[in-house]
């Protein structure tokens, strides 16, 4: 006889576990503790197996029911049900344990160790501050362009052009470790091509004339500053090289009889030869 609500909510636990039957073997079992749990009976590669549809009042009778024909239907072309919800279960998993914070900090631990660590210091910052509180409980796999648009609109908003720039190409780089990986299907990132304002550009005043350049070494050769600055302002035209470089520069780097510095540079981490005039 087919199960009926009125049935299930008659039915009183008692000393042992017992079951409700409906049709196409379904049924509830119910425990002494008074769990009440749907249970499909079926037959799989000459094999009985049991397949769980969930806990009852959560799933109704006729959500019970179903469930059952679902998976009637995936038995009808030759396919267990059983395996199908152990492949859903495991995949559910991946997602949770693969987040976007979790699989970043798997994408930094190994891009971390290529860059100087004022930069992976700075990388980090950013993560935390602009992209995590947005982005970082999502799993890997449902990081959509819109939700990324939604994580960078307010770095748009307070007009921090670099911060954004640099916030989408980290996530740019964090989604593509997760497509390598196999935690994601691609990376979004391209598709927001044009989805922000275009930065301002701003023009530099340049010297571009050579009168105009010696006039500016006169200057300089004149300044009556502190001698570290006069001598770094007098310099710095003889060996072209960042001024934070030139005011980090250690004798140690320095070799005067074959004229040469060669120092790491810090922005790219990579070494530099530069060649030392007889001014210099």
């Amino acid at each position: 006889m087919p199960l009926t609500d009125t049935a299930i909510k008659n039915a009183k636990p008692v000393d042992k576990t017992f079951r409700l039957y409906d049709e196409g073997r379904l049924y509830l079992e119910i425990t002494p503790s008074g769990g009440r749990l749907w249970r499909l009976k079926y037959r799989f590669g000459g094999k009985e197996k049991t397949l769980a549809l969930g806990k009852y009042p959560a799933i109704s009778l006729k959500d019970a029911r179903i469930r059952r024909d679902e998976a009637k239907k995936l038995l009808a072309n030759g396919v267990d049900p059983g395996a199908v919800k152990k492949a859903q279960k495991a995949a559910q998993r991946d997602m949770a344990a693969n987040t976007f914070e979790a699989v970043a900090r798997k994408w930094f631990a190994k891009w971390e160790t290529e860059v100087t660590v004022n930069t992976s210091k700075a990388q980090w910052e950013r993560l935390e501050k602009h992209i995590f509180p947005y982005l970082g409980d999502c799993p890997i796999s449902a990081v959509s362009a819109p939700a990324i648009l939604a994580a960078l609109r307010p770095l748009e908003e307070r007009g921090t052009g670099d911060t954004l720039r640099k916030s989408k190409t980290v996530i740019s780089l964090i989604l593509r470790f997760a497509v390598q990986n196999g935690w994601a299907q691609g990376d979004p990132v391209p598709s927001l091509r044009g989805a922000f304002k275009a930065k301002e550009v701003k023009h530099m005043a340049a010297l571009t004339r050579p009168v105009e350049v010696a006039e500016l070494l006169r200057r300089i050769d004149s300044y009556k500053g502190q001698p570290e600055v006069c001598a770094a302002l007098k310099l710095l035209p003889l060996v072209f090289v960042r001024p934070g470089e030139l005011r980090a520069a250690k004798w140690a780097d320095i070799d005067l009889d074959r004229a040469e510095w060669k120092y790491t540079a810090s922005k790219t981490n990579t070494e530099h030869l530069v060649p030392l005039a007889r001014q210099a």
